[in-house]
């Protein structure tokens, strides 16, 4: 039986990959800069307010909107805790350091841009805003696996951390996009799908060394992919009214249970041909089969029973309506 990679292992023979991927990456890339998106003008129309109380009627945005908006921002100004988790497990020379410095940078534009956005159109208020940033932030960020689960093998803190950000970047991308669908404002809607076009291109990264470590080490690879999908949490989990926003969002179609498998986790599951590969060992196939399990049992059981549960709920808001 083949012995696991050690971290260090796992970096070193996937260097090349990352490589070619950051290369990519910075073809296709395209710059941007926050402040060209921000509509200033409105703006203008709360100057002289100074520091009076924010006001819900100053908002053009609908309860669903705000929920996502706030959600969405607050996930994105955790990014100290992200780069942390991703710096620890990968290297910070080569293609590796190059990669997770370039992300930082490119991360950092995406809270920019919607804090500007929130506080210069008096969408949400700011006050709150803030100070549920310091409360999320001060929580720092967590993926929801214990860590006995990682400790599956050597290098299982690499893997771990890559397999979820491929799934993650892909999750925000859809959040982004479907968010700027909601706040009925076409500005808003740029930011978004300028944001959502950013996490695309995070994700192919991701997902394309994920995918080169899974055929260096199967084996391994399927534990940490197993274990990110069974325990998968969105990483603004932690933050405050979390539970309230992300009912909202699912009930009104930003993110919910069935986008999630099927245009989350299925994509990247098929890109990187889990169910038709055949270099799993006994190992591998047992933890294969889980994986189909989990699955199934989501498609068949829990995502009927979400909808039902969601369907009977707008039938209640719009009879008291």
């Amino acid at each position: 039986m083949a012995r696991d990679l050690t971290q260090r292992e796992l970096l070193t023979e996937l260097e090349p990959v990352a490589e070619t991927c950051v290369n990519r990456h910075l073809a296709m890339a395209k710059d941007w800069h926050p402040h060209d998106y921000v509509p200033w003008e409105r703006g203008r129309n709360f100057a002289m307010l100074g520091g009076i109380d924010w006001d819900p009627e100053q908002s053009q945005l609908s309860e669903v909107a705000k929920a996502a908006m706030i959600t969405n921002l607050l996930t994105e100004d955790n990014l100290p805790s992200y780069h942390r988790e991703i710096s620890q497990h990968f290297s910070s020379d080569g293609a590796w350091g190059t990669w997770v410095g370039r992300w930082t940078a490119e991360e950092m534009r995406h809270s920019t841009v919607i804090r500007d956005y929130l506080v210069v159109t008096r969408g949400v208020d700011p006050i709150a805003l803030e100070q549920a940033r310091m409360v999320h932030m001060g929580n720092g960020f967590s993926t929801g696996v214990a860590a006995s689960e990682l400790e599956v093998s050597s290098g299982a803190g690499f893997l771990h951390s890559v397999a979820y950000v491929s799934f993650q970047e892909l999750a925000t991308r859809v959040t982004h996009r479907n968010t700027g669908m909601v706040c009925d404002d076409p500005i808003a809607d740029r930011i978004l799908q300028r944001i959502a076009a950013d996490e695309n291109l995070h994700m192919i990264f991701y997902r394309a060394t994920c995918g080169a470590a899974l055929d260096l080490a199967p084996d391994q690879t399927i534990e940490a992919i197993d274990a990110i999908v069974e325990n998968f949490q969105m990483p603004g989990a932690g933050m405050p009214n979390f539970r309230r926003n992300g009912v909202l969002m699912a009930k009104h179609g930003v993110y919910d249970l069935r986008q999630h498998l099927e245009e989350v986790v299925m994509p990247v599951v098929r890109q990187w041909r889990i169910f038709e590969r055949t270099d799993f060992g006994a190992r591998g196939e047992v933890v294969r089969e889980r994986l189909a399990a989990f699955l199934d049992d989501l498609e068949r059981v829990k995502i009927p029973r979400f909808e039902e549960q969601r369907d009977r709920a707008l039938a209640r808001e719009r009879a008291r309506a």
